[in-house]
């Protein structure tokens, strides 16, 4: 009996997970590549992104509560700036992340110069999480995710001891700690240093973008614009122009690959994808992206090669990366490397952003009859996803385990 249960799940996980990738997508960069991400760790000593000006230190951080001592929620502004180690800007634009009790929630974006500027609280319009950040709870930040839906303002209080950091891959990111704030401090908190990551060599922006001409350029940003709004005839055509003008822009390819899934156009996606690599093999970002068309296709062995094209890129990986990984290997019965690579992806998940990553390694560890550990993923599978659609289907599914091994059902 928990045989059959345990397929019927696989193949449930499958038709969840896959289903949802095709959903609006992420645009994290304005030029494009892919934040840093979850996996490959954030700032406060984990792997991620920032950039202008040196700035002052930090202002206002260390001010007296104000006169309004009622804490009342109230729209608060933050500004600063990002740089390399060495002074300079950082090579792309960076996602900023702002950090509470352990919570990862995007903000904003630097500009072309590595400033920026975000409102916490009453905040308009969106920010997307890109393919590397990971904070979509359903199916990983391949998937796409609105991670930046409208916010209500925020109690001064609820931000002491939250971090403000940068994220682009390939870097590590120090944090920006804030202490109590006021609708009227100072919204300058100072500059976030991003450092080089060793041993990786594959890049979340392409070399190539620099040489863009301007009208190019001009057409690319176009076409994020529309893309933003999910306009995406228009991002299409904007983007068209810009490759064609300049068919070597790697980066425009990879978002034109990213407007193609939006349309359901995966022939012309994963063509648009495979471009961007051809001219900038060390761009790492259309690897993430070809994963996760081969993943709705079920093409599993292309899903293990463009993972490992990642990894030999970024060997710190990402939870997303070995997730689909770990998918891609149990399909093929490579169950050792699934559970391997699934195990990877859950500690680099600590917040199980991704529950299914609990759910998969339940699945595998029940096959590999170790029905104990099993059992405690597929239950913490459904302590985060308590309205999964298949919720049902996994406790039935927990009930025949500890019947089977003779232990008393759990609440």
């Amino acid at each position: 009996m928990i045989k059959a249960i345990r397929f019927g799940l696989v193949s449930a996980l499958l038709q969840i997970v896959i289903g949802p990738l095709l959903l609006p997508a992420c645009f994290a960069q304005e030029p494009g590549g892919q934040g840093g991400q979850q996996g490959q760790q954030g700032g406060g000593g984990q792997p991620s992104g920032g950039r202008p000006q040196p700035g002052p230190e930090p202002i206002g951080r260390d001010r007296q509560p104000s006169q309004f001592p009622d804490t009342a929620p109230r729209p608060i502004f933050l500004s600063g700036s990002v740089r390399l180690a060495d002074g300079t800007p950082p090579p792309d634009i960076v996602l900023i992340e702002r950090v509470c009790n352990g919570v990862v929630r995007p903000e904003a974006y630097t500009d072309s110069k590595g400033r920026f500027s975000f409102q916490v609280g009453g905040q308009q319009g969106m920010v997307f999480a890109d393919a590397s950040v990971g904070n979509d709870p359903g199916f990983g930040s391949l998937g796409s995710t609105n991670a930046g839906q409208q916010r209500g303002d925020i109690n001064p209080r609820d931000l002491t001891g939250c971090e403000i950091r940068g994220n682009l891959g390939g870097f590590q990111s120090d944090s920006i700690v804030l202490t109590f704030r006021s609708a009227l401090d100072d919204p300058e908190i100072g500059i976030i240093r991003l450092r080089r990551l060793a041993n990786v060599d594959g890049f979340t922006f392409s070399i190539t973008s620099a040489a863009a001409p301007k009208n190019a350029q001009s057409a690319y940003e176009k076409g994020l614009a529309n893309a933003k709004k999910q306009k995406w005839a228009d991002a299409e055509k904007e983007l068209l122009k810009a490759v064609q003008t300049y068919p070597k822009y790697a980066v425009a390819w990879y978002e034109l690959g990213r407007v193609y899934q939006q349309q359901k156009k995966l022939d012309d996606a994963v063509h648009a994808e495979n471009e961007a690599l051809k001219i900038d093999a060390k761009f790492i970002s259309p690897y993430g992206q070809l994963a996760l068309l081969s993943a709705v296709q079920q093409k599993w062995d292309d899903v293990v090669a463009h993972t490992s094209g990642w990894l030999k890129l970024n060997p710190n990986g990402t939870s997303d990366i070995y997730f689909y990984s770990a998918i891609a290997n149990y399909n093929l019965q490579h169950m050792d490397v699934a559970e391997d690579h699934a195990r990877k992806a859950a500690n680099l998940d600590p917040q199980h952003r991704i529950p299914r990553i609990d759910h998969l390694l339940g699945v595998i560890l029940a096959q590999k009859a170790d029905y104990k550990d099993a059992a405690e993923h597929l239950r913490t599978y459904l302590k985060f996803s308590p309205s999964a659609p298949d919720a049902a289907a996994v406790s039935q599914m927990l009930a025949e385990i500890d019947k089977a091994v003779g232990a008393p059902p759990k609440p």
